[in-house]
């Protein structure tokens, strides 16, 4: 029995501005109507496995939460990391994990934002890489190239070790142009997927030989991890105090039991607006279109609409992104340098580098509708059965307006229900409470007025969901 661990913990600014750091391209729906990380979980059927670790960033907790609830995955570790390390630290912790609980079976490490076309061929690759992984390897995925790709570091394939595998020669990293034609051209190299499976024996004991200051800083951090509501909170100070690295560097690249199993799987990391424009259907001049969206005389273009008409006339090969707070315009093959314009806003301030204008909470989200100097008017929906915490503010009044369904309101110790096109106000320092006691979304306007409007400005005096 296999033990699933998916890295939800990546930042995807290469796919800004759907892609943000508070709400990154793991949790999104990219390509179909799941997220990616539902993508990944839906993955797994088939495959003998057993409960995930899920490891994510703290900050990222509830939205991992709640898309495991609603993929149906009733039993799961949520591993929360406070800040990345890389994948070697998320590995060692779920290693540790998976030791302290006795599971002796390989882990499959699998990243929660990729692309594969044909599940079923991946499932062959990872019997095959288990069975590699019984015999004490460290197994990796060779993705098959199907283009001299300057993008992705590569694997050299060695010596067959029997059923499918190959010993790995060497990682090689991310090639010029004339390399990466050469390795096409040689057919023993292969792109380096991030894909592993390997036994938590081994790979503590790699981690040991290799690169002993991170795990002995995550066997601190795990013998300090206390549980909170649904989550693992590792120790904070020994987490961060453990050297950041990916697995490859820390590991692979220095093991002599590193493996590799072919993957012709139609992978894609999804890392960049080109990589998602290659995956996704196209209509007959090569058009990637989402939303309300009008193209004349335009081809190759990657348009994503999501609230409001976007017309192109003219144009090819862009990639064209419209959200409620932000429009990008890109050409198409230079999205890969995405990173250092999202670098640019986020030096410069700007709050469209981290949030996008639809915030998600665990109990819902609300998204700004409109905002003055005193005023601040929020489409806020609550999920079934979910409470917003207890709370007051000093510096704002707020009224509230039902749209759809019923709301349950307490105000100091008085407690009502608000139904629709009904409304209530909520004054200045008065303690009070949002429910949604039904079976559908609860929708509601509210209207803020006042000196200060910040977020900031919430005293929580009591929240199911450990918020201070």
């Amino acid at each position: 029995m296999m033990t699933p661990v998916i890295l939800a913990g990546g930042s995807g600014v290469r796919l800004w501005p759907l892609s943000r750091r508070a709400r990154p391209k793991q949790f999104l729906s990219l390509e179909e109507a799941r997220s990616l990380l539902a993508c990944t979980l839906a993955r797994l059927e088939g495959l003998p496995v057993g409960p995930p670790i899920v490891v994510c960033h703290e900050a990222h907790r509830f939205l991992a939460a709640e898309q495991l609830r609603q993929a149906g995955v009733g039993e799961a570790t949520l591993l929360l990391e406070p800040e990345g390390r890389g994948t070697a630290p998320a590995v060692a912790l779920a290693a540790l994990l998976a030791e302290r609980e006795g599971h002796e079976g390989p882990l499959l490490v699998l990243p929660s934002d990729h692309h594969l076309g044909d599940e079923a061929a991946f499932r062959d690759a990872v019997v095959s890489a288990a069975r590699l992984a019984a015999r004490g390897h460290l197994v990796t995925f060779g993705v098959v190239p199907t283009r001299a790709e300057t993008g992705f570091g590569y694997l050299q394939a060695g010596n067959p070790l029997g059923g499918g595998g190959f010993a790995v020669a060497r990682f090689v990293e991310k090639p010029c142009a004339e390399r990466a034609a050469a390795f096409l051209a040689a057919g023993d190299h292969y792109w380096n997927s991030g894909i592993f499976v390997l036994r938590p024996a081994d790979a503590l004991a790699a981690l040991a030989r290799h690169a002993p200051a991170i795990l002995a800083a995550c066997r601190e951090a795990l013998a300090g991890a206390v549980v909170d509501l649904d989550f693992l909170r590792p120790g904070r100070d020994a987490f961060l105090a453990c050297p950041a690295d990916s697995l490859d560097v820390a590991v692979m690249e220095r093991t002599d039991r590193a493996a590799m199993v072919p993957l012709a799987a139609g992978w894609s990391d999804i890392g960049s607006w080109q990589a998602l424009w290659e995956v996704l259907p196209h209509d007959d001049h090569h058009n990637a279109l989402h939303g309300d969206v009008l193209c004349e005389a335009s081809q190759g273009l990657l348009v994503h609409a999501e609230s409001r008409l976007v017309a192109t006339l003219g144009v090819r090969d862009l990639v064209i992104v419209e959200t409620d707070d932000a429009v990008l315009v890109a050409d198409r093959a230079s999205s890969q340098a995405l990173r250092g314009l999202v670098a640019r806003l986020e030096a410069d301030g700007r709050a469209e580098a981290r949030q996008a204008a639809t915030v998600f909470r665990p109990w819902g989200h609300y998204a700004t509708v409109d905002a003055g100097t005193r005023h601040q008017v929020k489409h806020i929906t609550v999920r079934p059965g979910a409470r917003l915490s207890r709370q007051l503010h000093h510096h704002r009044a707020e009224h509230w307006v039902v749209v759809r369904g019923t709301a349950r309101v307490t105000l100091d110790e008085t407690t009502f229900l608000v139904g629709e096109n009904e409304s209530t106000f909520i004054p200045v320092g008065r303690v009070h409470c949002l429910e949604n006691p039904g079976l559908i979304p609860l929708e509601l306007i509210e209207v803020q007025s006042g000196s200060y409007l910040g977020e900031d400005d919430i005293v929580r005096l009591d929240d199911r969901y450990g918020r201070e």
